[in-house]
């Protein structure tokens, strides 16, 4: 089964990944707290506030969420992540992103040269459709298509 979205691509990319979902707020800080500070391949999510990812591996995946919440280290934290080759592959939202999620994510994007791909603007269909696992292709156009197998 293949589902269709529109969103405003904010860093463009063609990607694929699996998808890890939240119903709340992605609170990048609190998420990759334990993850930056010490040599890791993973990214376990440590933000004990959400329900939905706390102690799943965030590293290479789809993460998508309705918003984001934070502070103006979000671009360290995206750089540092990145730089130990466990950044997600991209980050899904159903609303618009705030300005200091997108600050911080492309800030990370000129500083490192890799990119984690941000749409924004999918609806809340998209989030009340996609479940974790999901396989997921990302268009530079902001085209976003689920494929659910055994659906």
């Amino acid at each position: 089964m293949l589902l269709t979205f529109k969103g405003r691509p904010v860093l463009p990319g063609n990607v694929t990944g699996v998808a890890v979902v939240s119903h709340g707020g992605f609170n990048t800080y609190a998420s990759f707290f334990e993850s930056i500070h010490g040599p890791s391949d993973e990214a376990i999510c440590a933000d004990s506030g959400n329900g939905d990812l706390f102690g799943r591996d965030l590293a290479d995946k789809v993460i998508c969420v309705p918003s984001s919440t934070g502070s103006t280290s979000g671009g360290a934290v995206w750089q540092r992540l990145i730089e130990m080759g466990n950044a997600p592959r991209a980050m899904l939202f159903s609303k618009a992103i705030d300005s200091l999620a997108a600050g911080g994510l492309i800030v990370a994007d000129l500083w490192t040269g890799r990119r984690i791909v941000v749409v924004d603007r999918l609806g809340d269909a998209f989030l009340e459709t996609v479940v974790h696992g999901d396989a997921i292709t990302i268009g530079d156009d902001g085209g976003v298509v689920i494929r659910r197998t055994g659906a």
